[in-house]
């Protein structure tokens, strides 16, 4: 099935300091005295609270409803009364809050009612809706929704499912832990991806540093008996946990930025995402807690499955921490971000609770000017160049940070871990970034607002120009009006002797109609009636001639 690995470029060996935290078992601590669950826990949107304070609500029960398809729910971590939604501190360096559901634990641990899914009669919607319901997300650290990434692309099918048990940062070794102790779950939980992803064959990724975890996955996968999944062990190299560098690794397959992996046929998971897959098809489980990593300055270093909304405090009490810890950190020494403060929560992201002193990281040297040795350009493992970044990002020039990739940049830490002059190049690229999404940001609404002024005034002139001629009309009606009363007044004014006068004309009129009438009906005589009216013509004639005056005849 694999015939040989491939490289990447760049990398580096920091000491990993796993050894500490892998020689206990898992364990579970004891419920905290309050949950702080924040809603927004992946990413995309915030979820809907759909509780209120004073509400009881069982373990698993939702509590945040997904907003949107780029976003997944929350749940009840335990049974409890919710005393709280209200916004709390996050687990980010930034130390900004955002709004939480607090939950006081009432002891009982009461689950909710639990079924399994048949996604082998489901439609591929209907898996990605449940899993989007069940708050299931990557836990490899970009806890990306993962109902989005059960997609087998264009193609409806993937040639390669790859599984990425790497884990390369050092101090943490929850993903070892895991594969050590429930590797059957996890390859139950990959065969259903498989399923669902129509995938030729499956490829879990190890690195050799593993050797105990390499070896429970692959009885595990002969147990099972599944032919179409193997357990490849990969050479040791931080960031070959990085997504795009494993499958470089196993399958050759470089899949370019911004670019989905699925049109190439391969799609990666981490282990901790496949446990949680099969739990919430196979047992009705919605994702309520992880496996986290406790290391660094404590007497005990551990892994433990908690709670999430458990605060830090509480879980790095458990290990004894040194009494000069001065921070914590969120993930490992490589790509992990401090916190403000240890109160915060434990969330689907926490991998590592990472407990640090000035001893064991001590304050970094002074930043020294680039000397362009193009040793960061060496260990970049996405091929680019930190150092040409680096002078655009710091003087602000963003966009020629942008055509040197920046977003390409997935911050893995390498090229500030090699550079001579100390510099910190990862916070200047998150510097850049950041600044880039704001104005962004702030065009994009700039944009909105311009868009909303313009349809004002649109929508302002066309009510001006509809009330002008209302206007218009209603001066026009008032013209005529005003013309006719007018006309009316102009009338000479009528008495009782105009009357009378009209009164005699219209008589007259009346009756030389009547006369005219009469002497139409002349035409139709007989002839006697006719010789009587000649002989009256006649005499009327001679009075006539009679009547004349005699004038004096000329002699």
């Amino acid at each position: 099935m694999l015939s040989r690995l491939f490289n990447f470029n760049g990398g580096v060996k920091p000491a990993y300091n796993k050894e500490q935290s892998t020689g206990l078992p898992i364990a579970v601590p004891p419920a905290p005295t309050f949950l702080i669950i924040p809603l927004h826990q992946s990413i995309g949107g915030q979820p809907r609270p759909i509780v209120q304070t004073g509400d009881k609500v069982l373990k698993g029960q939702r509590i945040g409803e997904a907003d949107g398809n780029v976003s997944s729910a929350v749940h009840a971590s335990t049974s409890g009364t919710v005393i709280a939604v209200e916004m709390r501190r996050m687990p980010h360096s930034s130390g900004l809050s955002a709004l939480c559901v607090v939950i006081e634990p009432d002891g009982r641990d009461e689950w909710i009612a639990r079924q399994a899914f048949d996604y082998r009669s489901a439609s591929p919607n209907a898996i990605r809706d449940y899993l989007r319901d069940m708050g299931v997300v990557g836990l490899g650290g970009a806890v990306f929704p993962s109902h989005l990434k059960i997609n087998p692309g264009k193609r409806g099918k993937l040639d390669t499912l790859v599984i990425n048990g790497a884990e390369c940062e050092p101090f943490i070794t929850c993903d070892d832990l895991l594969m050590r102790e429930r590797p059957e779950t996890i390859v139950r939980g990959i065969a259903i991806m498989r399923d669902m992803l129509s995938a030729g064959r499956v490829l879990i990724g190890v690195e050799d540093n593993k050797p105990i975890a390499i070896a429970a996955m692959q009885a595990a996968v002969q147990q099972l008996n599944e032919t179409t999944i193997k357990v490849v062990a990969v050479p040791t190299r931080y960031p070959a946990g990085g997504a795009k560098q494993l499958i470089r690794v196993l399958t050759g397959i470089e899949v370019p930025h911004g670019q989905r992996s699925t049109d190439y046929g391969v799609q990666c998971f981490n282990v901790g995402t496949a446990y949680a897959i099969y739990e919430a098809i196979a047992l009705g489980q919605p994702l309520i807690s992880r496996i986290v990593t406790v290391a660094g300055n404590v007497r005990t270093a551990r892994n433990y499955e908690v709670l999430f909304g458990t605060p830090m405090r509480d879980l790095v009490a458990l290990c004894g921490p040194g009494a000069d810890t001065d921070r914590l950190i969120m993930g490992g020494p490589m790509m992990g971000v401090g916190m403000p403060g240890d109160e915060v929560p434990i969330v689907k992201a926490t991998n590592c609770v990472l407990v640090g002193s000035p001893t064991l990281f001590p304050p970094p040297p002074p930043e020294m000017p680039c000397i362009r040795c193009g040793e960061c350009a060496k260990a970049c493992p996405t091929d680019l160049q930190p150092f040409e970044m680096y002078w655009f990002s710091r003087a602000k020039i963003f966009g020629k940070a942008q055509e040197y990739h920046l977003f390409d940049c997935i911050e893995c830490g390498c090229c500030a871990f090699v550079c001579p002059s100390r510099i910190p190049l990862v916070d200047y690229y998150r510097f850049a970034k950041s600044e880039i999404w704001a104005r962004e940001k702030d065009k994009e609404a700039a944009d909105q607002a311009r868009q909303r002024h313009e349809f004002r005034q649109q929508r302002e002139e066309r009510e001006k120009a509809e009330k002008a001629a209302k206007l218009a009309a209603k001066t026009a009606a008032g013209r005529e009006k005003a013309a006719a009363a007018l006309a009316d007044a102009a009338k000479p004014a009528t008495t009782p002797e105009d009357e009378a006068k009209k009164a005699m004309i219209a008589a007259a009129m009346e009756k030389a109609k009547a006369q005219k009438a009469e002497a139409k009906n002349t035409e139709n005589l007989t002839p006697e009636q006719q010789a009587e009216i000649t002989a009256i013509e006649a005499r009327r004639a001679e009075i006539r001639e009679q009547a004349k005056p005699h004038l004096p005849h000329d002699d």
